[in-house]
């Protein structure tokens, strides 16, 4: 999953944010960007459809130290959320080593986030990942609006199995950091484990 970079001394990390469209992907990566250091995170890449875009950077925290003596650089991507996008986001799940499910908690959209959840464990199997072999945490996003549904609620519909979960408002930045450090911690732990 993880990629080594022997030249650079670096371990490369994979970090994809998937959800139902419109649900705070591009928002919770564009504040994740505008809030880590120009020196330690790359140029945000946008590649836009009809109805959505695909975003993609990423950086080295140098927080996290190193695994036997390489660094760690993320790279962070985000789906289409559209379906008709399925090849695309069976392409962006290639070689991933860590997932966001950005749900969009508004009761309306609970069906939404159903389907795109499942479509995530369709889109793994597809890439021969076990949904359950790859670290996954939940964000839970639009919790600043009247509609949304608390995170024990949506944590009955998407999360039985209680994985880690936040929730969020991606347009002021509320859960969207405490949502990666618990991906990347989880990440950098199977990375450690794999080595």
């Amino acid at each position: 999953m993880s990629f080594v970079n022997h030249m650079t001394r670096e371990i490369n990390c994979k970090i994809v944010y998937y959800g139902p469209g419109f649900s705070g992907k591009t928002t919770s990566m564009q504040h994740i960007h505008s809030r880590t250091a120009p020196e330690v995170r790359g140029k945000m890449i946008s590649l836009a459809t009809e109805t959505e875009r695909t975003l993609f950077f990423d950086f080295s925290p140098p927080s996290l130290g190193e695994i036997r003596g390489f660094r760690l650089r993320f790279h962070l991507y985000t789906v289409p959320g559209p379906v008709f996008y399925d090849a695309s986001r069976q392409l962006i799940l290639r070689g991933v080593d860590g997932v966001v499910f950005v749900a969009d908690s508004q009761r309306e959209r609970d069906e939404a986030n159903v389907d795109s959840f499942e479509n995530l464990e369709s889109n793994l199997a597809f890439n021969k990942i076990e949904i359950g072999r790859v670290p996954l945490v939940f964000q839970y996003n639009k919790q600043d609006l009247g509609s949304a549904m608390p995170v024990a609620e949506l944590d009955d519909l998407l999360n039985p199995g209680r994985l880690p979960s936040f929730g969020s408002t991606a347009t002021s930045g509320a859960g969207v950091f405490e949502t990666l450090k618990e991906i990347a911690r989880r990440v950098v732990v199977a990375v450690r484990d794999a080595g």
